[in-house]
This record gives structure tokens, C-alpha cells and sequence, in this order.
């Protein structure tokens, strides 16, 4: 896939016009996996469109990580957009999870093309939307569900996300992303596997069973 298809396709109904502007202006950007790409306090210089990789959005309290949402191939991160209307400061963590690159559209011609090209909105109000049902699905699932049906679908989500099974993750990163700790996710762990749940190999953890753990 070339470097800019995404850009191709996510942005093809605005013309041909707009399309040569934006592959004008755009600079494409690689970051290693396992690289803090922003955080808090730093000055937003560009909207991201991620063209290959896994990126994880997320903030701290007391030191515990609360994850947003994860950033996919043809998307960009919403309150990376939302911020430069306010005082372009960043207010949460980005953080590359794979090698990956990106499509870098500076922050003033971003804010040229929204006034050229209004429809430009629509994109981003997608995007939100789609943001904010995952977040909504995340609150139920932490006030209604019990751990052992959050892991499951955290490991769910990582296989969707890696398109990998078994997929390489931690008992600590998945303690991580659901705010608790290690101990407490291993246990967990353990009574998925003898329910027939998960497979746990020295490389990963394998999702046998893609059905939802009963309640």
C-alpha cells in the first residue's frame, strides 16, 4: 500500500483539488514501536493520519494509565484535532505500540483546509462519534462487568486490533489498560484458561473462544 492511499481514501469525496493541496503539504513520519509519540503540556504542531501501525491513546491519574482508544490505519487521533482549536496544547499520551507512520498535516494548513473545505468536518465528526461510543462501551463495561469478562474483551480488542492470535501481550499491560495490577489480572488469566477461554503460550496470550464470557 502506498504511503498515502489512506489519505486517498479517507478524504476522495472533497476532489481532486483538495487532495493535490493536502499531498502538497503533508510530510510523511515513521516512529519505532514502544515510542511516547506526545504527552501532556507538549505543543501540537500537526494532525496525525495514521497510515500503518497501532497507536494507543491514554492519560494518567495517580499513575495509573486510563486508555482512550486506539488509533487504526486511516484514522487520527480527535483530541489531537480538538486541541488546536483550543490552545494546541496536548492533554493526553500518544504512544506507538508498532512501527509505525504517519501522514503529518501541519497545524495551520489543517486550519486553512477546514475553512476552504468545510466538508472537511465531516471526517473529524465521524471520528468523534466513533470515539465516543467506544468510550461509552468502555465506562459499561467497567461499572457493569466483572474482570474476568474485561480482560477477555481487552485480549478481544488487542486481536482485532493486531490482527494476530495468539497476539504479544503481558499480564502487565493488560493490568495497564485496565487499571488494576498484575497479581490480579494472572488470576484472572488462570481461571480463563481452565474455562476454556485462552490458551497462554511464552509468546502470547491465544483467544480460543470469541464468544462473550458468560456473566
Amino acid at each position: 500500500m502506498s504511503n498515502k492511499k489512506h489519505l486517498s481514501e479517507k478524504f476522495a469525496f472533497l476532489g481532486s483539488e483538495f487532495l493535490a493541496e493536502l499531498d502538497n503539504c503533508a510530510v510523511i513520519a515513521e516512529v519505532k514501536a514502544r515510542t511516547e509519540i506526545i504527552a501532556p503540556g507538549q505543543r501540537i504542531n500537526n494532525i496525525p493520519i495514521l497510515l500503518s501501525g497501532s497507536v494507543k491513546v491514554y492519560t494518567l491519574n495517580d499513575g495509573r494509565e486510563l486508555l482512550y482508544y486506539y488509533i487504526k490505519p486511516g484514522e487520527s487521533c480527535i483530541m489531537t484535532v480538538a486541541s488546536i482549536f483550543q490552545n494546541s496544547i496536548s492533554r493526553i499520551y500518544a504512544y506507538a505500540e508498532e512501527h509505525s507512520k504517519f501522514a503529518l498535516i501541519p497545524v495551520s494548513d489543517f486550519l486553512r483546509f477546514v475553512k476552504k473545505y468545510p466538508l472537511i468536518n465531516t471526517v473529524f465528526y465521524e471520528e468523534y462519534d466513533t470515539r465516543f461510543t467506544a468510550l461509552m462501551d468502555m465506562v459499561n463495561d467497567a461499572v457493569y462487568h466483572k474482570l474476568d469478562i474485561r480482560v477477555f474483551n481487552y485480549i478481544q480488542k488487542q486481536v482485532e486490533l493486531t490482527g494476530t492470535n495468539p497476539v504479544m501481550i503481558s499480564h502487565k499491560e493488560i493490568a495497564t489498560g485496565l487499571g488494576t495490577v498484575r497479581e490480579v489480572v494472572s488470576r484472572v488469566l488462570k481461571k480463563l484458561v481452565n474455562e476454556g477461554h485462552v490458551v497462554q503460550h511464552k509468546y502470547g496470550i491465544e483467544l480460543l473462544n470469541k464468544k462473550k464470557v458468560s456473566p
